[in-house]
C-alpha cells in the first residue's frame, strides 16, 4: 500500500511540475476558463441526471420516462466527459496538494459510487421503454444517485476552501 501511495504522490508531483501544470497555473485566464467548463459539465451531468432521477422517483408522472431519459442522457454523458477532461486539467495545476486532500479523495470516491450506481441502474432497468413504472429498487437507486451527485458536486466546490 505504501508503494502505491508513493507512486501516486510521485505521479501527482510529475503532473504538477509538467508544462501542463505550469500552463494551468500561469496561463492568463486558462484556469478560470477551464473552471467555467468544469461547472458547465457539472450542470449538464447533474441537471440531466436529476431530471431522470426525479421522474424515476415519481415526480412528473405525466411525462413518459423513456423519451425523457433518451433526451437527457446524451447531455449527461457529454457533461461527464467535459467534467473528466476539465477536472484533469484543474487537477494538473495543483496535483500534489489535491492528491493528499481528504475532501478531494471523498469527491472521487463519491463519483466512483455514483457511476457504479448509474451503470447498475441502466443494466437492471434500462430506460423503462415499455412504459412500466419504476420498481422500488429503481426509485431507491434514483434517490441515492441524487444524493451522491449533489454531495460530490458540493465537495468539488469545497476543495477551494480547504
Amino acid at each position: 500500500m505504501e508503494a502505491l501511495s508513493a507512486a501516486i504522490l510521485s505521479a501527482a508531483a510529475v503532473l504538477e511540475g509538467s508544462s501542463l501544470g505550469a500552463t494551468m497555473r500561469g496561463g492568463r485566464g486558462v484556469y478560470p476558463a477551464v473552471n467555467v467548463a468544469h461547472v458547465a459539465g457539472l450542470v449538464l451531468l447533474v441537471g440531466g441526471i436529476l431530471v431522470v432521477d426525479l421522474r424515476t422517483v415519481g415526480l412528473g408522472r405525466a411525462i413518459p420516462l423513456a423519451p425523457l431519459s433518451r433526451l437527457v442522457t446524451p447531455l449527461a454523458v457529454a457533461g461527464l466527459l467535459l467534467l473528466a477532461g476539465s477536472g484533469f486539467l484543474l487537477f494538473a495545476a495543483d496535483a500534489g496538494p489535491l492528491v493528499r486532500s481528504a475532501v478531494f479523495q471523498a469527491k472521487l470516491a463519491l463519483i466512483a459510487a455514483a457511476l457504479v450506481n448509474a451503470l447498475l441502474f441502466r443494466r437492471l432497468f434500462g430506460d423503462f421503454a415499455d412504459g412500466r413504472q419504476p420498481p422500488m429498487l429503481a426509485r431507491t437507486m434514483a434517490v441515492l444517485s441524487i444524493g451522491l451527485w449533489l454531495v460530490a458536486g458540493a465537495l468539488g466546490r469545497l476543495i477551494a476552501y480547504t
